[in-house]
């Protein structure tokens, strides 16, 4: 006989572990106990040689579904300790620093639902049901251990029934920490908005609920990690007043449908988005609306069977869908055969609502109706979003020069990319490539819009859920807040922390007045090589592994030449990078109103590069120019001559915003974009798929660099060829497909005058990062374009290309050059 201390850490607790475990020795005869600590899970076991390796093959094999075991560690027991007494049990959990993973909250499974359908069982209809496979997790937890009294389930004592389930350890509820039930459990009720009095639905106030969305009214729902402002999603003058409610014009809305069967009514599925829909993450998936919208699709969606209001996703050829996740909205959903719209509880911009009293006040004037109950959330956490995307097979058209694409019909298989990294996601850790096991503690603070944090240790990095844009003080609150809980909850003391280099980021100050208030380094990094080390982190490219080529496109992130870049092609490893080209530098007039305002940046490149004035002259009959007859152009002129609030970037998300703004594409009739990057999402929708693949195009020229020189992507042809587009009455897509192409066929040429210029010492090796490859057909082509002549190409899936990696980054780069920098010091002692 033998007996081995096995330690499993990752996310071990709260997943129905422990019992899988006791099941797992029972059936094997093993002697011993296992038990939550804040390490993990701790096996004390006893049995012969061989059936111990045969429980611990079947410890690495197979697991319940919502365990993640990232170690398993064994180890001789103590001589001298008592061996364990016969039998195998469970035991309390134990505390000590937290060193273990917490569960994301997860859909309800399908043991769960059938329980809620079934008028026979004691949870029919009961909105909290939950077991070990689902239900809240991260959502609900204080503490570590995640154990009963560590949750706002502290608050709920379990009835007789509720707790033989939590003892039993052969049920699925064996310390389900969330376990209750209509007895015992949190309960809902229905007000009216402005009146605390509960509305007389005691009987049914989910159904109560479903009545009044039906009839118009927007409902405020209390769901897992906050509220939803849900609406009929027929009814446009419901969906317009939610929108000027809640001063969220023009973003799309987010939908829940009951099955799937209701979502191909309005959209195209493939196999891989329907497990999305249904896996436990339960996420937004965007989906194409019809069939010219999806590589490898058939038949199109008829529009008849489509009656959705019309500023649910205005211009948009995707949809934003979710399946119910938790029992309240599966009840909610059920007898539904259409789609409501079902968007986070709050104002534009702000965090989203997670208390009762606070969404009284604050959804006051918003919704017309709250569906409440009494489980507190605990951590506030947004519905994750995702897409699928192509992975190869596409036919850029680049070197065909007009030949028609060849994509092919059947069914393609993608790359799931995560847009939004929140709700089923996280905050379940990434493991970090081969070097950075000895990293010490870093804290990343992120960036200034799509804010995430993250913690690394060990090895491992810890991304938070998606924060958002930290210029709101409510969401720089909730950002402070909420890094205090995961320093709580993982035991994370930071020797180290990292923010991006830009001064006035308001994560960059909190990370700088930390570093003071505790005397600890800080390191600075340069948001795109943050952007291209996040990429590299996620692809397990190992530290000391040798540069690639990064390109990192975005809307802006500050130089170290102290100007604004965005469209950078990068010589990059994890410890530093070297710019090697960009786009060729253009005047924001008036500074950041040139992002909220595209038809500046439209007339800065026409200033740079053409004859304004006979432009106007000429072209006076083009919308554009009859436009900008009511806009200050004069004064912009100026501003730029004088070089006064007029910054130079290389973005290439203005130089997107440019082209849809001049093109008209972003409505001309604006002065402003609703929200970020809306234009540019605009100039892809609007696509026209067939000239897209016949390679029509226009051009952007290439100036090779040198060793000593920077290389350039000048748009100069662009202007003219476009103008002339638009006064010969050509389409929008044509236009968006023509630039498109254009762009991908110079980012293809400037890889191979830098691979000749520098010797590729990057060995066919790139990285694509940034907000601007969050546009699908840009992302998609260039992977193609680049796979076709032999590259290997790295980019993101498991964290978003835009800002909320770029806390990844920041860590890995930060951890990176503290070992480097230990390495060196160890030298000098050794020399000494």
């Amino acid at each position: 006989m033998r007996t081995e201390c096995i330690r499993l850490s990752g996310t071990v607790q709260g997943v129905g572990l422990r019992p899988w475990i006791y099941r797992l020795a029972n059936e094997r005869g093993l002697c011993g106990t296992v038990g939550n600590d804040a390490a993990g899970v701790r096996i004390i076991i006893a049995g012969l040689p061989a059936v111990l390796d045969e429980f611990v093959g079947a410890l690495r094999n197979a697991t319940p579904p919502l365990c993640r075991i990232e170690r398993v560690e064994r180890s001789e027991y103590l001589a001298g300790s008592a061996r364990p007494a016969a039998g195998f049990r469970i035991i309390d959990s134990r505390a000590g620093p937290a060193r273990t993973g917490v569960a994301a909250d997860a859909a309800t499974c399908a043991a769960c639902l059938a329980e809620i359908r079934d008028p026979a069982d004691r949870r029919f209809g009961y909105a909290f049901t939950n077991c070990t496979h689902c239900g809240p997790r991260f959502s609900i937890v204080h503490a570590i251990p995640y154990d009963r009294c560590n949750t706002s389930m502290q608050s709920f004592t379990q009835c007789a029934a509720c707790t033989r389930e939590y003892r039993d350890p052969g049920n699925r509820r064996f310390h389900a920490q969330p376990n209750a039930c209509a007895v015992c459990g949190p309960r809902l009720w229905l007000e009216a908005c402005g009146a605390i009095t509960e509305l007389d639905s005691a009987a049914d106030p989910i159904g109560y609920a479903r009545t009044l969305i039906l009839a118009g009214h927007i409902v405020a729902i209390k769901g897992l990690g906050g509220f939803h402002l849900a609406c009929n999603a027929h009814d446009e003058q419901a969906v317009a007043r939610l929108r000027a409610r809640k001063q969220r014009y023009e973003k799309p809305f987010a939908l829940m449908a009951r099955d799937l069967a209701v979502i191909e009514r309005y959209c195209v599925l493939s196999d891989q988005e329907r497990r999305l829909l249904q896996s436990a993450a339960a996420p937004i998936v965007l989906i194409a609306r019809d069939a010219r919208h999806r590589r490898g699709a058939v038949a199109s969606v008829p529009d008849a069977a489509c009656a959705l209001a019309d500023s649910i996703a205005k211009g948009m050829t995707t949809l934003g869908f979710m399946l119910p996740y938790t029992p309240l909205h599966h009840l909610l959903m059920q007898p539904l055969d259409t789609p409501i719209v079902m968007t986070s509880g709050n104002v534009s911009d702000e965090p989203q609502c997670i208390d009762n009293d606070a969404a009284r006040e604050q959804l006051r004037g918003i919704a017309d109706y709250l569906l409440l109950h009494d489980r507190v959330i605990v951590n506030r956490v947004d519905d994750s979003v995702v897409r699928v995307a192509a992975d190869s097979g596409i036919d850029t058209g680049i070197e065909q020069g007009s030949k028609q694409g060849s994509a092919s019909a059947e069914s393609v298989s993608g790359t799931v990319r995560w847009l939004r990294r929140a709700r089923g996601a996280a905050p379940s850790s990434l493991s970090l490539p081969a070097g950075f096991e000895a990293a010490p503690p870093v804290l990343a603070f992120g960036g200034e819009l799509k804010n995430t944090f993250c913690l690394l240790r060990a090895g491992q990095a810890i991304v938070s859920h998606h924060i958002g844009d930290l210029q709101n003080a409510a969401t720089h609150a909730h950002y402070r807040d909420t890094m205090a809980l995961y320093q709580r909850l993982f035991a994370h003391e930071a020797s180290l922390f990292a923010v991006d280099l830009h001064p006035d980021y308001l994560s960059s100050k909190l990370g700088r007045a930390r570093a003071i208030e505790c005397s600890l380094p800080l390191v600075e990094v340069q948001h795109h090589h943050a952007h291209i080390a996040a990429c590299l982190a996620e692809n397990a490219v190992p530290l000391e592994a040798s540069p690639v080529l990064g390109i990192a496109f975005d809307g802006l992130g500050l130089g170290e030449d102290g100007s604004w870049w965005g469209g950078e092609f990068l010589l990059a490893d994890y410890r530093q990078s070297q710019r090697l080209a960009a786009f060729a530098p253009i005047p924001m007039p008036g500074a950041a109103q040139a992002i909220r305002e595209p038809w500046r940046m439209a007339w800065a490149y026409l200033s740079r590069y053409c004859d304004t004035t006979a432009l106007r002259r000429d072209h006076a009959q083009l919308d554009f120019f009859e436009r900008m007859q009511t806009r200050p152009v004069a004064v912009i002129e100026a501003m730029i001559r004088s070089h006064f609030n007029c910054p130079s970037t290389s973005s290439c998300g203005r130089l997107f915003d440019a082209v849809s703004a001049l093109a008209g594409v972003f409505g001309l009739d604006r002065d402003a974009v609703g929200y970020e990057g809306q234009a540019a999402i605009a100039l892809e929708a609007c696509i026209d798929r067939t000239a897209l693949q016949h390679g029509e195009r226009y051009r952007l020229n290439v100036i090779p660099g040198d060793r000593d020189t920077m290389a350039w992507i000048d748009s100069a042809p662009l202007w003219p060829a476009l103008i002339g587009d638009l006064a010969a009455v050509e389409s929008h897509g044509r236009i968006a497909a023509r630039f498109h192409n254009a762009l991908i066929e110079a980012v293809v040429k400037m890889v191979g005058c830098l691979a000749n210029a520098h010797r590729n010492p990057w060995q066919n090796r790139i990285a694509l990062s940034g907000g601007v490859f969050q546009n699908q057909t840009l992302h998609e082509r260039l992977i193609a374009a680049f796979q076709t002549s032999g590259h290997t190409v790295y980019s993101h899936a498991q964290v978003p290309a835009n800002d909320g990696g770029l806390a990844l980054g920041q860590a890995a780069v930060a951890a990176a050059r503290s070992i480097a920098a230990g390495a060196v010091a160890a030298i000098e002692i050794d020399r000494r």
